[in-house]
């Protein structure tokens, strides 16, 4: 044990994994940390495109809480002993070249990216959340606190879209809904796989 005598893991797996619906929970964890990943790398793509522009530090401040994000979908994979996605490979390279590629648009296509990848999260947030209440709220009380708080976190990240004119974006409406098809297609497989 570090100084101080605390643990270095999040929770102890054992009463974590005793009682819960495994499938639903490792569901969730994965999909939730293949989402994380892939905002990590569509924030690091439009960061190498617009990292030194006027919205760099917006984009960066964004890209801080993903990264939060992601390191507690890494500890919470740990604890519930849940695997990632094998997809993480090509999320890896699709989020960065969607990040990149939106950047290129300039600030209103790399916000309209935003715009559209974290409604598209909040929502399917919002659909983990009332899972786990019909479960057992009591039960999954820790992770519903996680996820409301990620939760609110995108949607943050979505309005901050919208006021740095994501809707002004060229071809916004088609950007928009082909970014969250993609967003659906991610998440139905990477709960699967």
């Amino acid at each position: 044990l570090p100084a101080g005598g605390v643990s270095l893991r999040p929770c102890s797996t054992r009463a974590t994994l005793e009682g819960i619906n495994k499938p639903v929970i490792d569901r969730i964890i994965r999909v939730d940390h293949a989402g994380e990943y892939g905002a990590n790398r569509i924030y690091a793509g439009q960061m190498a495109v617009l990292g030194r522009s006027s919205v760099g530090p917006i984009i960066q401040q964004m890209w801080n809480q993903e990264k939060y994000h992601l390191k507690k979908f890494n500890e919470l994979m740990v604890a519930y002993r849940v695997r990632p996605t094998v997809l993480l490979p090509f999320w890896n390279v699709a989020g960065f070249v969607l990040g990149a590629g939106s950047a290129l648009l300039g600030k209103k296509g790399a916000m309209a990216c935003t715009v559209a990848v974290e409604e598209s999260i909040s929502d399917h947030y919002n659909s983990q959340i009332r899972t786990l209440m019909e479960e057992d709220p009591e039960k999954y009380k820790e992770l519903l606190q996680i996820i409301k708080q990620f939760r609110d976190d995108e949607r943050e990240h979505h309005d901050i879209g919208l006021e740095c004119d994501a809707e002004t974006a060229p071809a916004y409406s088609v950007l928009k809904t082909a970014i969250q098809l993609g967003c659906k297609a991610a998440i139905f497989l990477s709960e699967r796989i």
